[in-house]
């Protein structure tokens, strides 16, 4: 089936998100969030472009970009393909680590754009985490950072002191808005189920139940699934197919 082409935002603001192939963990740790922001940041500079927010979760990146000259397209590929190589070294692995194609939101207005960054800093809430864990929400804090913060904090006020509180106020209203669909979430913890798949599986990393011979595997799975784990959390967190699980 063709794909179709992507809506042209008028503004040329778009709210993207990058999810792991079969929503497998694309971070397993805070160095790989590290080297992911320092990708965004290399190739920030590269393609002229601003962003505005992010957030990385486990499995997945949001990101609140203003393309410029350059296709956000070819700014999304190089990310990709330079974080996956040194992921894949790093964990010795092969393979695609992103699904093939990112989604894109286009943002039309101010409203629009500043909704949008609160539903990604509020991203981590959701699963019990700071909303600056892994967000941009201390680059408007704090300043520095690689986020544009000065479109956005000028939106208000003049003074520093007064936009940074007005700012946070907004930030933390409770949004129950879904920008994209939103898995809900599991009865286990992700971190508790990464805990039983390593236990279970005698495993380094999530990802290494894949190279279990086939009996072993289906074992582990049966197990993981007596213990409460769902099918979506051994797809994102060990990387393996819906069929394989639900056939184990």
């Amino acid at each position: 089936m063709p794909r179709h082409a992507r809506e042209k935002s008028k503004t040329g603001i778009y709210h993207i998100i990058v999810r792991g192939i079969n929503r497998q963990d694309i971070f397993q740790d805070d160095e790989d969030k590290r080297v992911y922001l320092e990708r965004l940041s290399r190739y920030k500079k590269e393609y002229s472009f601003e962003l505005y927010a992010y957030c990385l979760m486990n499995n997945h990146v949001h990101l609140v970009v203003k393309e410029m000259d350059e296709s956000i397209s070819g700014l999304m590929k190089r990310i990709g393909t330079s974080y996956a190589f040194w992921y894949n070294k790093k964990y010795k692995r092969v393979g695609h680590l992103f699904q093939d194609r990112y989604k894109s939101e286009t943002i039309g207005d101010d409203a629009q754009l500043l909704a949008t960054i609160r539903y990604i800093h509020q991203n981590p809430i959701k699963v019990g985490l700071q909303v600056d864990d892994w967000t941009s929400y201390l680059d408007y804090m704090e300043g520095g950072g690689i986020t544009d913060t000065g479109f956005i904090m000028d939106m208000f006020g003049e003074d520093p002191e007064t936009r940074r509180k007005s700012f946070s106020a907004y930030m933390n209203v409770a949004d129950n808005g879904k920008c994209f669909e939103y898995e809900n979430m599991n009865r286990i913890t992700d971190e508790d189920a990464k805990k039983l798949i390593l236990q279970i599986g005698h495993i380094q990393y999530c990802q290494d139940l894949q190279n279990l011979v086939k009996s072993d595997r289906d074992s582990v799975v049966r197990k993981l699934k007596e213990e409460g784990l769902s099918i979506r959390q051994l797809e994102r967190l060990a990387g393996l197919n819906r069929g394989v699980i639900q056939k184990a």
